[in-house]
This record gives C-alpha cells, sequence and structure tokens, in this order.
C-alpha cells in the first residue's frame, strides 16, 4: 500500500467516525393550485449535533410518479442549521398541469398519484467541507380536484 493509500484510508475512516447533522422527511402535502401548476411542500426536520451554526450550500429534488420525473430542482442558500438545535425546511416542488395530465392513468377515484421523492441537502461542515445528506421517501400525493382549484 503506498502512502496516497494509506492517506486515503485515514480520511474515511476519520469521516466515518464524525457526527453528521440527521434528517428526515417529515410531510409533503399540497400547497398551492396555481394557473401554471401545482405546488406541493415538503417539510425537512434536520437536527444539528453540533454546537455551532453549520450553513445549507443547496437542496436538489427530484419528484418521480410512474416511474418518472414529473419536477426537479433545487433551492440555492436556504439558510443555516442552528448550532444543537432542530431545524424546520420546507422545499417547494412545482408540477406542470401538462405534466399531472399524463399520469390520468395513475390516479385514481380516490384522486391521488403514488410518489418517490428524493432530496439532497448539502450542508457545509467545518474542515470536511461539503457532505449530502440523502433523504427519500415514497407515498400518495393528493391531485386537487376541479374544486379544489376554485376554492
Amino acid at each position: 500500500m503506498n502512502l496516497v493509500d494509506k492517506a486515503k484510508n485515514l480520511v474515511v475512516d476519520k469521516l466515518a467516525g464524525i457526527k453528521k447533522p440527521e434528517a428526515d422527511i417529515t410531510d409533503v402535502d399540497l400547497k398551492d393550485v396555481g394557473s401554471d401548476g401545482i405546488t406541493y411542500l415538503a417539510k425537512i426536520s434536520v437536527s444539528n449535533p453540533y454546537s455551532v451554526t453549520i450553513p445549507i450550500c443547496d437542496i436538489k429534488y427530484s419528484l418521480k410518479s410512474a416511474d418518472r420525473v414529473i419536477a426537479s430542482g433545487q433551492v440555492p442558500d436556504p439558510g443555516s442549521l442552528k448550532g444543537g438545535e432542530n431545524t424546520m425546511l420546507e422545499v417547494a416542488i412545482r408540477v406542470a398541469h401538462s405534466v399531472l395530465a399524463s399520469l390520468i392513468k395513475d390516479i385514481g377515484a380516490d384522486w391521488d398519484i403514488d410518489y418517490f421523492l428524493e432530496i439532497g441537502l448539502v450542508v457545509d461542515l467545518p474542515v470536511f467541507g461539503n457532505i449530502t445528506i440523502p433523504l427519500n421517501q415514497k407515498g400518495e400525493m393528493k391531485i386537487p380536484t376541479f374544486s379544489d382549484m376554485f376554492k
């Protein structure tokens, strides 16, 4: 084993032992119905094990239904995680009406679709740099009915 390989192994061992922020998707719900699409809101609870504030670099997301991406994007510079606390983050996910119309066969009598949401929360840990906390959730989302659009 050469010196470079030994250095790589040392860094990997050190990274494996560090505490990292932990996150969970707590809710995905309908937020708004507009003329150009529907906005869903994903809520993320993040705990910061450190006593110092950690900046969030960005949040990347991908929403899939029927094995295809129906929305994706990123939230640049969404703030920071307060030291030693839980922080609630909100990610607005916009889905165009045309995309939902193409999923009509998956919509049941109860007006919902199966979804798979992937979120990458990129935080800047001091000394170690940027790390991505991967999150995902499967579930069913409500599609607004015609009457919901005029409330």
